[in-house]
This record gives C-alpha cells, sequence and structure tokens, in this order.
C-alpha cells in the first residue's frame, strides 16, 4: 500500500513538472498555426471545419470553443490525443488528427488559438435545446460553479479555475463561456471515467459526486458566466502565448 502511494504521488509530481516545463518552453509560431487551423496540413483537416472560424465551438457538433483557450492546456490536450491518454469519443477524429501533426505544429496550432481575442459568446439555449439536450437552471449551477456543494464533497469550480472559471493558466483551463453541449458531455464523461488526462484525477474526483441536474445546471451556468463583475471590466493580463 504504501508503495502504491508512493507512486501515485510520484506519477502526480511528475505530471506537474511537465506542465511547468511546457509553461516555460517554446511557446509556438502562431502564423503557422493559423495556416493549419485555416488550411489543415497534409491529411490533417483545417481545424476550423468543426471548431469555427473564430474557434468558437459548435453545439450541433458537440465541439468545444478553443478560442482563448490557454496555451499549456491545448498543447497538453492535443499530445494526449496524439498518444492516446484521451479519446476523442465525440467527432472521433482527434487522434487521429493529433497524430498526423508533429510536436511543433500542435504547438503553433495551440498559440495560434490561444492568441484568438473573441467576444464572450455562450452557446445559444434555444438552439441547444431544439437539437434535443437537456437544458438546466443558471442559477442553480451559478451557485454550485461559485460555492460548491460542500455536504456531497463537491468543491466551487471557481476554486480552481479562478473567478467564474475564466481559467487559471497554466494548468486549470477556461470553462466561462465554453459550448454547453461540450460542457455537460465532458463532465459526463470525467463521471464515468471514459476521459481520464485530467492532472492528478482532480476532475474525476469531482464530477463522480456530481448528478445529471448538477451537470445540466452548472453547464448552463459556465456557458454564460461573465469574466468580469459589474465596476470592474478588467482582466488580469494574458500569459505570454506567442513569439
Amino acid at each position: 500500500m504504501r508503495i502504491t502511494k508512493t507512486l501515485v504521488v510520484f506519477a502526480a509530481v511528475s505530471a506537474l513538472f511537465s506542465v511547468q516545463a511546457l509553461a516555460s518552453g517554446d511557446n509556438g509560431n502562431a502564423a503557422n498555426g493559423k495556416t493549419i487551423f485555416e488550411q489543415g496540413k497534409g491529411a490533417v483537416p483545417a481545424c476550423n471545419s468543426c471548431h469555427g472560424a473564430e474557434g468558437l465551438g459548435d453545439d450541433s457538433m458537440g465541439t468545444p470553443r478553443l478560442a482563448g483557450q490557454g496555451y499549456v492546456f491545448i498543447v497538453k490536450q492535443l499530445s494526449d490525443f496524439a498518444n492516446d491518454k484521451r479519446m476523442d469519443t465525440t467527432m472521433f477524429t482527434m487522434n487521429t488528427n493529433a497524430k498526423g501533426l508533429s510536436e511543433e505544429d500542435r504547438r503553433d496550432v495551440a498559440a495560434y488559438v490561444s492568441s484568438l481575442d473573441s467576444p464572450d459568446t455562450a452557446s445559444d439555449m434555444k438552439q441547444v435545446k431544439e437539437l434535443g439536450n437537456t437544458v438546466g437552471v443558471r442559477y442553480l449551477g451559478k451557485a454550485l460553479a461559485q460555492y460548491g456543494a460542500p455536504e456531497r464533497d463537491v468543491p466551487a469550480c471557481h476554486s480552481c479555475h479562478g473567478f467564474n472559471t475564466r481559467g487559471a493558466a497554466p494548468i486549470y483551463p477556461r470553462l466561462a463561456n465554453q459550448r454547453y453541449v461540450y460542457l455537460v458531455n465532458q463532465l459526463k464523461k470525467w463521471r464515468d471515467g471514459s476521459r481520464a488526462n485530467d492532472l492528478m484525477g482532480q476532475m474525476r474526483k469531482v464530477a463522480k459526486n456530481l448528478s445529471d441536474d448538477d451537470i445540466y445546471n452548472v453547464a448552463a451556468f459556465l456557458t454564460s458566466a461573465p469574466l468580469t463583475t459589474v465596476g470592474n471590466g478588467r482582466l488580469p493580463p494574458a500569459p505570454h502565448t506567442s513569439h
């Protein structure tokens, strides 16, 4: 038992150091990333064919918003897809696409999408409902995101992801203004373990205590969560993402 715990701690520390090394390393070439995003490369299709011209994602396809996401987080996800540490069970293309890009290509794409300065855009909940999805109750999701549910061992989302989940680089991604369908799908995948590339298993520990209603509610809030407060429209400086 002691050996097992030691190995788990070692793996967690190693993963954290890998993230830190990435954060301080090569930040990619956004110009080349833009070309790949818009035109693809070789057999790899253009990223915008699924993620949209501005990288805002698509609820009808279940694809996520990439615009403004943290550079390190995007690189990690692309690397995890390439190494099959994360499996794409939505469009069934990301593992193949990521394998078709070099490590430098993946960094370049991440540099580009993280630099996209697009307006805060929430999912159209009327469209989401018309697509046949269950829509949650926003104010209940806001309470869960900001305060958690301690009696069920569910921490507040912003305790890791920052104010209204606007992101806490380099480790924790931005969830605010993410696509509703994607948020719901990923939370369910964390819960059932079909997605397991989270640092130290943090998301799986949280999601296992969430009900379906919890997931629908918190996603309804997060997709429209404001990045700032009334009277203070300033955002923290964005991390450096490209040369």
